[in-house]
């Protein structure tokens, strides 16, 4: 049994709001459930960013190439499917070595192979662990150039955000690179429609946790006596996802009772959503500056370089 796992979701659901790490969504199954939201027509995020991609990827080959950066290693934080590098990976020349770095191993593995084989000139290499977390990687003397797609950014509460980019830093080394996905704040509608889709694979997704803990935690949760719920918090600027329990119910996890009450809920993730201006000033805390931001017609997604300000 996983005792980490086992001890964050005791503390989780013994605060007063329950809570889970969203981190733990991405086992086997919620990685594959993950890609099956990223087809969605209702989950903008994903498809707005690959159409902005192969735009920034030409540019920042422009943009490397006037800085006579020639020799480039590229770390993918939450690296998952691998499906938005591919456009760096074509426009960038430069870059000699891939680092796919995920909490989840074989999903990881098995997309790493694909890559090599589309990629044979790149040294394709596989990192599995917790990037919420310090992590120290064996990078050459090449500049690195992090990449954190999807706006998982938005998953970090804003201080958590800042303690991530801090430790980025740190890994990435001095004179490196951040490009993020940023989902940036625009209609409710919208927004809500993307986390409470038409096929019902986002409250999947959300249930599998639940599932997860049955499987590795030896818990008793009745999945159909829990509801999946995605709502916008305006005044904090974030989709915030649940899951309600409908009956009142206790289940044990590892020995643990836990009770709920009706209509109590789990909350499982957040995703908070920024104007670009507000993720500079919040990248900027973390010793990153602001090098250029590319936005999607009418604003609704971005996609930001930083550079390390530390040097």
């Amino acid at each position: 049994m996983n005792q980490g796992f086992l001890q964050d979701v005791l503390a989780g659901l013994r605060l007063s709001q329950k809570a889970l790490s969203p981190k733990y969504f991405y086992d086997e199954q919620g990685s594959e459930y993950f890609d099956q939201i990223c087809q969605l027509e209702e989950y903008y995020p994903y498809r707005t960013e690959l159409a902005l991609l192969p735009d920034v990827a030409q540019e920042l080959n422009q943009f490397f190439t006037q800085h006579s950066l020639d020799n480039v290693q590229l770390v993918e934080f939450g690296a998952g499917s691998l499906h938005k590098v591919k456009p760096l990976l074509q426009e960038l020349p430069m870059v000699r070595e891939f680092v796919a770095l995920d909490i989840s191993g074989e999903h990881l593995k098995r997309a790493s192979a694909d890559l090599a084989q589309s990629f044979p000139q790149i040294e394709i290499k596989v990192a599995q662990g917790d990037f919420t977390k310090p992590i120290r990687l064996e990078l050459s003397e090449a500049t690195s150039i992090g990449f954190f797609p999807g706006s998982t950014i938005g998953n970090f509460e804003p201080k958590e955000a800042v303690d991530f980019l801090r430790n980025a830093r740190t890994t990435l080394g001095k004179d490196s690179y951040m490009l993020l996905g940023v989902d940036t704040k625009k209609d409710r509608q919208m927004l809500e429609r993307a986390y409470n889709d038409s096929k019902d694979i986002t409250a999947h997704f959300n249930k599998n946790i639940l599932a997860r803990m049955n499987r590795e935690l030896d818990a008793d949760f009745n999945l159909d006596q829990f509801r999946h719920v995605a709502v916008y918090n305006q005044k904090l600027g974030r989709i915030e996802m649940h899951l309600r329990s409908l009956v009142q119910q206790e289940v044990t996890i590892a020995g643990e009772a836990i009770l709920f009450d009706q209509d109590e809920t789990i909350h499982t993730e957040n995703s908070y959503k920024y104007h670009p201006e507000e993720f500079e000033q919040l990248a900027s805390s973390a010793g990153w500056q602001g090098e250029k931001t590319w936005l999607a017609p009418d604003g609704i997604f971005a996609i930001m370089l930083l550079r390390n300000a530390g040097g």
